[in-house]
């Protein structure tokens, strides 16, 4: 049975991808499972692997772009138990997951509860896992507490602010003036990064408890600013680095790594979800069936702008790279 996905073999512009035909599934050593892929997400991030700039990634192509995914398990190598064939299941793949068909380990998969949509599944994998454990494993916030979200109206932006909805904190989130509407939505006080001063705006305000920003650079330290006393900057990436706006990661990590010992009562915590599962892979697993169970009982909805099939992964790149989309974009790759 043939198959098809999308690979580049070279890494470059969105004109690498290109959809492929495989003439045979690939079959499953022990320990292995076959997953027949309903979704994948297409992000930022899959954009960086694709140029070959992802920070820390030591893939080399010819390879498929695709960072997560739900799919049900087709087929059980040896030594597999508790996954019966037609269990829906979700994975962080961290590349190959635009695809029909993939081999994963099978202590890597979570289930995923009967009766959730795969488009809303597979958004929870990478983005709500990052906003979660942001909010709840690193900046420990609580209840009531305020916090600035840079990129507000992007996919991880959108699932913070949903997930601090939860907890009544008071938000603020930095985005264009096109995605105002979208953050205001979602119960954050929009700041337009064009024409304001966030720094200013907090300073104003007292300060925040916490900010998340992927910025990098000259920005970090902006941010850092915003905090009140006994605040937290969580950086989670260095976007300005990866487009050549400025910054590098070396230097930003020491230098912010470095404002912890500063006797102003304020730190700050890097994360990576990749870091996080391979040091705590039983948070990776508990954290997004939390998430599947407030999904599950209507607490939010992912904001998910397009959905899209497999073989307009090359569309998704440009939209994405343009900064068009508001929230994500899914590719429904198979009917479940």
């Amino acid at each position: 049975m043939s198959y098809k996905k999308v690979i580049l073999n070279e890494f470059g512009t969105p004109d690498v991808l290109q959809v492929v035909t495989e003439d045979t599934l690939p079959e499953p050593a022990a320990g292995e499972v076959r997953v027949k892929v309903l979704a994948a997400s297409a992000t930022f991030t899959d954009t960086l692997v694709r140029k070959g700039i992802y920070y820390g990634f030591k893939g080399t192509p010819p390879l498929s772009p695709g960072y997560d995914m739900v799919g049900v398990v087709d087929k059980v190598g040896s030594d597999v138990n508790g996954l019966d064939l037609g269990l829906v299941v979700a994975d962080l793949t961290v590349y190959g997951a635009y695809t029909e068909y993939l081999l994963r380990p099978a202590d890597s998969l979570v289930p995923v509860p009967e009766g959730i949509d795969p488009a809303d599944a597979v958004s929870m994998v990478l983005s709500y896992v990052t906003a979660y454990q942001m909010l709840h494993r690193v900046a420990n916030i609580q209840r009531g507490q305020s916090i600035l979200v840079h990129g507000a109206g992007g996919a991880v932006g959108t699932a913070l602010l949903q997930l601090g909805a939860l907890l009544d904190l008071k938000m603020y989130g930095t985005a264009s003036a096109s995605k105002r509407e979208l953050v205001e939505s979602l119960g954050a006080t929009h700041i337009d990064y064009g024409t304001e001063d966030f720094v200013k705006r907090m300073q104003a305000e007292g300060g925040c408890d916490a900010v998340f920003d992927f910025i990098g650079g000259e920005h970090f330290k902006r941010s850092f600013e915003s905090l009140k006393k006994g605040g937290i900057l969580i950086p989670y990436g260095f976007y300005d680095d990866a487009m050549g706006k400025g910054g590098n990661v070396p230097v930003d990590y020491m230098k912010v790594a470095l404002w912890n010992i500063l006797p102003n009562g304020r730190k700050t915590a890097f994360y990576a979800i990749g870091g996080m599962r391979e040091k705590h892979p039983e948070w990776f697993k508990e954290d997004l069936a939390a998430l599947f169970d407030l999904l599950k009982a209507g607490k939010f909805s992912p904001a998910i702008e397009r959905r899209m099939k497999l073989e307009d992964a090359k569309e998704a790149h440009e939209l994405i790279e343009q900064a068009a989309v508001k929230g994500r974009i899914v590719l429904m790759v198979n009917e479940a």
